[in-house]
């Protein structure tokens, strides 16, 4: 009586099987408390505003297509590289909820400064890529309302060169809005299941 009583209280017990139903019975742990909260939300704020900053900062003045098309391709190779390093920690993070938050910030990020770094390189390398010249902060602005779907036409690209990316950049985000927050919501329910905070799915 009092080994059952105790199993009760306790919130990080062990799944117990459950006498009326025969199922695994999966107690609630209690959540994450304000400061768990807090360090990975100031994480993915610092994180974007170094990345901005880094952006702003870095010397992208090298001109050719050749070296803006091995920055692209370099960096969404390192924005898969992130994203997958991401998902094995969201399954062996503690509170897996808000390493995913974390995890999709970095990513969306790093991918969005990506794009911005190809669109300002390409404008410099080729003025009449976009209808007017891009500054950085032109370039960004463009980057976003692209990735939103807003497209405002103040800004749009000429060139094929830059319609294609422009493209990439339209399908790449459609796959984290729809796949990559599909892969993150599966990493999230294994990092519970792997805490016994999830029963796991029924077969």
């Amino acid at each position: 009586m009092n080994d059952r009583a105790a199993a009760r209280n306790d919130p990080v017990a062990a799944p117990t099987e459950s006498a009326r139903t025969g199922r695994t019975a999966y107690r609630r742990r209690p959540g994450p408390g304000r400061r768990e909260t807090a360090v990975p939300v100031a994480r993915a704020v610092c994180l974007t505003a170094g990345l901005v900053t880094a952006y702003y900062l870095l010397p992208l003045d090298g001109r050719g297509t050749a070296r803006t098309a091995a920055l692209l391709t370099c960096g969404l190779l390192a924005v898969v590289l992130v994203f997958l390093w991401e998902v094995r920690a969201i399954v062996r993070s503690p509170s897996p909820r808000l390493k995913a938050v974390e995890a999709l910030t970095a990513t969306l990020a790093l991918y969005l400064v990506l794009f911005a770094c190809v669109y300002y390189l390409m404008g410099r390398s080729s003025p009449g890529t976009f209808s007017e010249p891009l500054t950085r902060t032109d370039a960004l602005y463009f980057t976003l309302t692209t990735f939103t779907t807003v497209g405002f036409g103040d800004i749009v690209a000429r060139s094929q060169t830059g319609r294609v990316v422009t493209m990439l950049q339209m399908a790449g985000g459609l796959m984290l809005v729809g796949v990559a927050a599909r892969v993150l919501a599966g990493a999230v329910r294994a990092g519970l299941r792997r805490q016994g905070r999830e029963p796991p799915p029924e077969e």
